[in-house]
């Protein structure tokens, strides 16, 4: 899947790492960047085509499908992050609205745009993960939750796709320096890093990417602890 030529729809693409995906698809020369936004006002990268997109409304996402039907990449990266366990007295709200955006956001965005990546020729999706989608910290309890199920959702939608040609990749990554994990006094990784790693995978036609240290150590220690006690504190 190259980026040259391709034509990509980034959702959160206001700021951080979405912002950040735009640039370099850009710099990689892809022939049109849909940056999308609930507030478009707030996307000001020269270049790009600004796009609003509330990913939690069906709507939203069928009408972005129907009116942008050349795109051949959607990067799936608008997520938000809660503050909060399983067991805090607002959990089950905080959790509603991670899912929300979290999950149901990337499924939304998925089924609006298959149709149209399987017309170009099948295209790639790439969902914006977790290290968190395979473990938790009471931190931010909630949060890891949405995250496991939107790397379920990914498996799914990988198989799905896959007959009509459509790569689907998971980018897993540690905490990543941006307004998501201001705050938080933990090690982070770059944007900048993140995504060039993510496009290099996805170019190479990778189904998964872990993109620093605390993704490949964790995913290396599933094979010997599910509950990985010793690898991630909270």
């Amino acid at each position: 899947m190259n980026i040259k030529d391709s034509v990509v729809l980034i959702t959160g693409a206001n700021r951080g790492l979405g912002l950040e995906f735009a640039k370099q698809a850009l710099e990689r020369g892809a022939k049109k960047v849909y940056a999308s936004a609930r507030d478009v006002s707030k996307i000001t990268l020269p270049g790009v085509v600004p796009v609003h997109i509330d990913v939690t409304k069906q709507e939203d996402a069928a009408a972005a499908a129907a009116e942008f039907g050349d795109v051949t990449v959607l990067i799936n990266n608008a997520g938000i992050a809660r503050i909060g366990g399983a067991l805090a007295s607002d959990s089950a709200a905080l959790l509603s609205e991670q899912l929300l955006t979290n999950v149901f956001g990337i499924l939304n965005l998925s089924q609006a745009f298959a149709p149209v990546l399987a017309k170009n020729g099948g295209g790639a999706i790439l969902n914006v993960l977790s290290a968190l989608s395979w473990v938790n910290t009471p931190m931010i309890g909630n949060y890891g939750v949405s995250k496991a199920a939107a790397w379920g959702l990914t498996n799914t939608l990988r198989h799905e796709l896959r007959a009509q040609g459509t790569l689907v990749t998971g980018l897993h990554a540690g905490f990543i320096d941006t307004d998501l994990t201001r705050g938080l006094e933990v090690p982070k990784v770059t944007p900048q890093d993140v995504v060039r790693n993510a496009l290099d995978a996805l170019e190479a036609g990778a189904e998964e990417v872990l993109v620093d240290d605390a993704a490949k150590m964790i995913h290396s220690a599933l094979s010997g602890s599910l509950y990985l006690k010793d690898v991630i504190a909270g």
